[in-house]
């Protein structure tokens, strides 16, 4: 990472800076954080107490600006019923497959006289 670094976001504690750090270097923008030591060790985010400062490079803060800004918008924001291939995502596809968890060879649980796998 280049010695000149720019902030591009300050969280307003732990989680939200772990996650607004994997936005970024998921898509490649290498990050790093500074803030109040009080986080880590008292859990404290309270008035400005606990906040952290993403960093990112000089080269990258552009970047990192205009993604965090679109991500504000709500340019990432899935609808409830979306499907992940129509946001892009690369989603393997895995078949349905039975939970079987519950069954056993040795015993039937069902009481339905219809049920086929009543033996």
């Amino acid at each position: 990472m280049d010695s000149q670094l720019q902030r591009v976001f300050v969280a307003s504690g732990e989680v939200e800076a772990q996650q607004v750090r994997a936005f970024l270097e998921a898509a490649g923008i290498e990050t790093a954080e500074r803030g109040e030591a009080l986080r880590k060790t008292h859990g404290l985010t309270v008035d400005g107490l606990g906040a952290v400062d993403i960093l990112v490079s000089e080269a990258d803060a552009a970047q990192a600006r205009e993604m965090l800004a679109s991500a504000d918008a709500g340019a990432f924001r899935l609808g409830d019923d979306a499907e992940p291939s129509e946001a892009g995502l690369n989603v393997p596809n895995v078949p349905n497959v039975p939970n079987d968890s519950n069954d056993s060879n040795d015993s039937n649980d069902s009481n339905d006289p219809n049920d086929p796998n009543v033996t």
